[in-house]
């Protein structure tokens, strides 16, 4: 692995009460140049119109996608996810995107961080999250 991954986990055995199944970590030392994106939402890109209100797991996997979609133009990869923070309008919308963001982070291990909020920037908006990532070191 390019990054040390400090004691990863899986949700499944850390939360069996929870339908979930993320790969994450405590820590992770990264080596290479930092990629700090802004929290990201369910919003396209270029029109700036916002998607899929009403629904937590569409929104996580359009959130995903904006994300996936800014590190390639970093020059980077999911791969190289070192921290995610996942900033939630309501607990119940908490399995649904958590299992979308899952599919995205398979293996990646990533530290990450969730928090309840009472709003975000929108009001249609009821899931954001934050990524720091890195270009990797030239081999």
């Amino acid at each position: 692995m390019i990054h040390k991954r400090i004691r990863p986990f899986n949700t499944k055995e850390t939360y069996p009460e929870q339908k979930l199944d993320n790969d994450l970590s405590q820590g992770v030392v990264a080596r290479g140049t930092m990629v700090f994106l802004r929290g990201q939402v369910s919003q396209d890109l270029d029109s700036r119109e916002s998607l899929h209100t009403g629904d937590a797991g569409a929104q996580t996997a359009k959130t995903m996608e904006n994300i996936a979609l800014l590190l390639k133009e970093a020059g980077s990869e999911m791969a190289h996810v070192c921290r995610i923070v996942v900033y939630l309008t309501d607990i119940r919308y908490r399995e649904a995107v958590y299992q979308e963001m899952g599919k995205w982070l398979k293996g990646v291990h990533p530290c990450s961080t969730g928090i309840v909020v009472p709003a975000l920037a929108r009001p249609e908006w009821v899931v954001e999250i934050e990524v720091t990532a890195v270009i990797p070191d030239a081999a």
